[in-house]
């Protein structure tokens, strides 16, 4: 993205692939509301949830329908393996965690890992923003994005505060797990899907 030579096939295949990814992600909400214990925890979840299906889904829309790709034609292809490990690790702990700060711990990692990398791009090479990349990398490192990642950190400053010892370590363990398979997910976009 930054200095122009991203092939298409990785973009579309990026694409494809975090439409399935959000479809489940979602999922996660969920689960944050099921462990919800005050109407403020299922805000955040609804917040969370809210965000993901409206500002994200406009840009990934637009860019697939410039493939001749619609959302419902993708769904039914699978996820990935480094998508479905990812997801799987997300998802279990949230389902099995004690109650919000895992939840939080296990969805944090993609939002704020989206609005730091993008962020950084866009100071590293401003130019970017008037590429074709440039409405993607505008919806991560927009101040919108920002102040959304801020209060949803903020939220989960205030679940982890006051926990114990072994519970505040299995959240650092699952912040530190999803945020490898973050990165796993990175570098799985490197390679071109072959079913598109």
């Amino acid at each position: 993205m930054e200095n122009g030579t991203l092939s298409e096939d990785c973009f579309k295949s990026y694409l494809v692939e975090d439409s399935l990814y959000l479809r489940e992600y979602a999922k996660i909400f969920a689960w944050g509301m099921t462990k919800a214990t005050t109407m403020a925890a299922m805000r955040t979840y609804y917040s969370l949830l809210s965000f993901v299906q409206e500002n994200e889904d406009l840009t990934r829309l637009r860019y697939l329908e410039q493939y001749g790709l619609r959302e419902a034609d993708i769904q039914s292809l699978p996820l990935r393996p480094e998508s479905r490990a990812y997801l799987d690790c997300m998802i279990d702990a949230a389902r099995t965690g004690e109650g919000e700060a895992e939840c939080l711990m296990a969805c944090l990692p993609c939002m704020l890992s989206y609005g730091w990398l993008f962020q950084k791009l866009l100071q590293r090479s401003p130019a970017v923003k008037d590429t074709y990349y440039g409405a993607l990398v505008l919806d991560y490192a927009g101040p919108g994005y920002d102040a959304a990642c801020r209060a949803w950190a903020e939220r989960a400053e205030a679940a982890c505060t006051g926990l114990s010892p072994e519970r505040a370590a299995r959240c650092r363990a699952i912040f530190r797990a999803c945020s490898e398979h973050e990165l796993h997910f990175w570098e799985m976009c490197a390679t071109p899907r072959t079913d598109i």
